[in-house]
């Protein structure tokens, strides 16, 4: 969802530009906000130069003027997202839409803004070596996919490009089916990433309720499951994930359901109409946006899970005792150190030995990479699929990335794998780049974000295990952030309502990694 960043706006913020400001009121590195001909505009200072923009991020539509200038970009204190400065390009996913620009002139000791520049037609980076392939093939229907699909526009690939989906609906704002669509403040038009006319504007053949049964190394086909066959000549493995199933008595009933598609989400919302009470079995990321969302549609909501704590595991113990009395405080009942052990129609019965009256239930209890295809066809496997620096799998011309990844991340230095969106779509980006010919490490500071009623927590980095968390701040006061390090070396950053330091730790993150890899 990429949405029109000006909707709602009734009055213009700041100085007329076409009038011009003194210089001196915008210092070196600063930034202000002010109109041209009924726009916002964004003006960044950099030295001599100074760069006027679209002042608001084309995702989600986050103030950049609050974001943080990195060199001649700029990030949304938001999502993460990175723009140049020069050109208006959105470098890093979850932008994709670029900033408008707009001429600017010195006169006198004052900067006037002029005429908006129209869309230079984007130069290729040159590629490091080898032929230029002529048959693309995606396999996955998601974040990944999409942000591979359109970055191989983006580079001017002119050969084909051919999405295998087995989801009926094409590539969604996933995040938001658990958030704002669920609660039932977005609409439905903003869910889809692009709308159907990108896919043939941009010639990218997306095959929807269509499944890859194997990948014929031989004669580098993928075959499908109705016996076609698609050439490629590079493979992208984005297959995603999919929900862990439960598997007690009762848990294939039709009011039992999971959240990952837009179908999903739609069945949510159909049975959430008639629904008074709902049990939400697991305290994830998903589930607990599931909860609040539901919240919002005024349903009472219990939440089953095994913690002590919700998010524990993740956010420590901190973050996971506000967490509860966030939701708490918004009338969620929760039922820890507890599972389901049975549903019988509007009953969910508990380890416990209580009982839970449900009109619904959705179950959260965590993902499973799709690696199947990659298993099946001999590629290295490792709790998911094992790629390089590069995303390229074991088998040359075969590259993964997303959810079924794992990848060797020089922050940790460790192999991971994560299931991130903002992760999905970036390394979708750099896996296309790969394909193309050039020899891009991903290296990435992994994001993501999570929303709990009016609460949104960031969290950057990525620590599997620490030895100390650093809160910096008041968590109750919902004005903190908390460092995971681990011997003094910090892994991770989770923040609420402290953006700018959230960009802060990223970059660091960035300038730790370069550091390490210039010393060798």
């Amino acid at each position: 969802m990429e949405k029109n960043v000006a909707e709602g706006a009734t009055k213009l913020a700041g100085p007329d530009l076409v009038q011009g400001i003194a210089l001196s009121d915008l210092p070196d590195g600063g930034k202000l906000v002010g109109h041209s001909s009924g726009e916002q505009v964004l003006l960044v200072r950099r030295g001599t130069e100074v760069f006027a923009t679209s002042a608001t991020c084309t995702h989600y539509g986050g103030p950049l003027a609050e974001g943080l200038l990195v060199a001649d970009t700029v990030r949304c204190p938001w999502h993460h997202a990175c723009f140049d400065l020069r050109t208006g390009e959105a470098l890093r996913a979850p932008a994709f839409n670029p900033l408008a620009c707009w001429a600017v002139e010195h006169r006198d000791g004052r900067i006037f803004v002029g005429e908006k520049l129209k869309r230079a037609a984007r130069k290729p980076r040159s590629r490091s070596s080898g032929q230029v392939p002529d048959k693309m093939v995606i396999i996955g229907g998601g974040a990944t996919g999409f942000a591979a699909a359109e970055m191989l526009r983006r580079e001017q690939f002119q050969g084909s490009i051919v999405m295998v989906s087995d989801d009926c609906a094409p590539p969604v704002d996933r995040p938001n089916l658990s958030k704002d669509y669920l609660a039932g403040k977005a609409p439905e038009d903003w869910i889809p990433l692009r709308g159907e006319k990108f896919y043939a504007k941009n010639n990218i053949d997306l095959r929807l309720n269509t499944k890859a049964d194997r990948i014929d190394l031989r004669s580098l086909e993928v075959v499908l499951a109705d016996g076609s066959r698609t050439p490629y000549d590079r493979l992208l493995l984005a297959t995603g994930a999919e929900p862990v199933r439960l598997t007690v008595p009762g848990a294939d009933r039709p009011h039992v359901h999971t959240l990952r598609s837009f179908a999903d989400s739609k069945a949510i919302i159909a049975r959430a109409a008639a629904a008074r009470r709902v049990a939400v079995l697991g305290a994830s990321f998903i589930g607990l946006e599931v909860a609040a969302s539901l919240r919002a549609r005024d349903i009472d909501v219990h939440v089953v899970a095994p913690e002590k704590r919700p998010m524990e595991r993740v956010l420590g113990p901190q973050m996971g005792d506000f967490i509860r009395a966030l939701h708490e405080e918004h009338g969620t009942v929760f039922h820890l150190e507890e599972t389901a052990t049975s549903i019988d129609g509007g009953k969910v019965h508990l380890s416990g030995g209580s009982t839970l009256a449900a009109d619904f239930v959705v179950v959260g209890i965590g993902v499973r990479p799709r690696i199947g295809l990659a298993e099946a066809a001999g590629l290295a496997v490792d709790r998911g699929v094992a790629v390089d620096a590069f995303l390229e799998t074991s088998q040359p011309g075969i590259f993964a990335a997303g959810d079924i990844a794992r990848w060797p991340d020089p922050h940790s230095g460790e192999n991971i794998r994560v299931e991130h969106w903002v992760v999905a779509q970036r390394q979708g980006q750099t896996a296309a780049l790969n394909m193309l010919g050039h020899r891009e490490k991903f290296v990435a500071v992994p994001f993501f974000w999570s929303q709990h009623y009016d609460v949104p927590i960031n969290y950057v980095g990525h620590a599997e295990r620490w030895d100390e968390i650093v809160v910096e701040g008041d968590v109750a006061a919902r004005d903190c952030l908390l460092r995971f390090r681990s011997k003094g070396r910090t892994l991770a950053a989770a923040s609420i309502f402290r953006d700018i330091e959230s960009l802060e730790a990223e970059v660091a993150m960035e300038r730790q990694m370069a550091t390490e890899d210039a010393r060798g």
